[in-house]
């Protein structure tokens, strides 16, 4: 299903969005850290999701690699950004120029990796693309001074022109504390509204409608004069580009980066969101990165009062366990009756909403009777 303009008309909508803007914009305020980091980590996952759903859910391309990129993108910045010292190596460069660097070098392993998912499709990509997980395995446990092997390496804090996202220099706002997780979190809505624009704009022009058609009718793609190998290398970079920097901001959340976090079981997570949210589509894309990414936290802070929950490390079904457990039950039920994801119903519910006004007869004004 592809991204569509909503048919709400423009008041509403507006309205819509400076709501839930401003409900953005406000949880720092009220929200401890615990709400703050898991809504950075849902943040960050939406942005990976939605260069993810523009490879699989727009041009019907199976990757089962995105958690190399995100690996890529996150070690790239540490390494970029870090100093040399004890047994560590990098470059030390300014930390807005690392972000930049390490979407860039994302980038660039998606180019490499490109000829290849060009040629392929379905399994075949799908199996090609799961080597890149082991391959960047191997290299985050093996590259001790890029990476820090098994045990990671500390991630160098944002700063851009003096501004730096660390919990010092304290920022005060309304007689609220700004600490790293505050204002990550501003910079991850500003970085995910940004990324989702332009996913939409892609999908809503030329480029998205060719994607669609690769993956309706690649036969007809070719006929019509699109380049579909061209088109699959280049939604495959700028998928790996959305992922590079997807993680970038998960590092700079976690404060450390650890290779077992970048395995295959991250790459199946994410198939997860969009498959659960909605193939095609932006807002599905979000929506399920916020789904799937949230259930872990909320699971593992509330255990104690969720049955068949037991406390991490108690020998029961542990909070992330039972989280995959459920997400899993969801793609599965997603699958076989709700093939749109969730957006999918979302629309089918407006639509017959919208159908049963429309059938509803408007009550007539009966005329007057004219005096005899």
């Amino acid at each position: 299903m592809s991204e569509r303009t909503s048919p709400l008309p423009s008041l509403p909508r507006l309205v819509a969005w400076a709501v839930g803007l401003a409900v953005m914009v406000a949880v720092p305020f009220y929200a401890e850290a615990f709400f703050l980091q898991a809504g950075v980590f849902a943040m960050a996952a939406a942005i990976g999701a939605i260069g993810l759903n523009l490879l699989t859910g727009s041009t019907g391309q199976l990757s089962l690699g995105h958690a190399f990129f995100l690996a890529v993108g996150a070690y790239g910045y540490v390494y970029l950004a870090g100093e040399s010292g004890n047994g560590l190596a990098g470059l030390g460069l300014p930390t807005w120029l690392a972000v930049v660097g390490a979407v860039l070098l994302a980038g660039l392993a998606g180019g490499l990796f490109s000829p290849i998912a060009g040629r392929l499709r379905g399994t075949y990509l799908g199996i090609a693309s799961l080597a890149l997980v082991f391959i960047g395995q191997h290299i985050l446990h093996n590259a001790h001074a890029v990476t820090g092997g098994a045990n990671g390496r500390d991630v160098p804090p944002l700063e851009i022109a003096g501004f730096s996202f660390a919990d010092t220099p304290e920022l005060v706002v309304l007689q609220v504390p700004f600490r790293a997780l505050e204002k990550l979190w501003f910079l991850a809505l500003a970085l995910l509204l940004l990324a989702a624009w332009i996913a939409r704009g892609v999908l809503n022009g030329r480029p998205g409608r060719a994607m669609n058609t690769i993956r309706d009718h690649e036969i007809a793609a070719g006929v019509m004069g699109v380049p579909v190998a061209r088109y699959r290398a280049a939604v495959f970079v700028v998928s790996s580009m959305y992922a590079g920097l997807a993680g970038v901001l998960l590092a700079m959340a976690f404060r450390r980066t650890v290779p077992d976090y970048f395995g295959l079981l991250l790459s199946l997570e994410y198939l997860a969101m969009i498959v659960i949210g909605g193939l095609g589509t932006v807002a599905g894309a979000v929506i399920g990165a916020v789904f799937v990414s949230l259930l872990p936290p909320l699971f593992t802070r509330y255990a104690d009062g969720l049955p068949l929950i037991a406390p991490p490390g108690s020998g029961g079904v542990s909070p992330a366990e039972a989280s995959r457990i459920l997400y899993g039950a969801i793609v599965v039920a997603v699958v076989l009756f709700l093939p749109g994801g969730l957006m999918g119903l979302w629309q089918r519910l407006r639509a017959s909403t919208a159908a049963r006004r429309k059938s509803t007869p408007s009550p007539r004004m009966e005329p007057e009777e004219q005096p005899a």
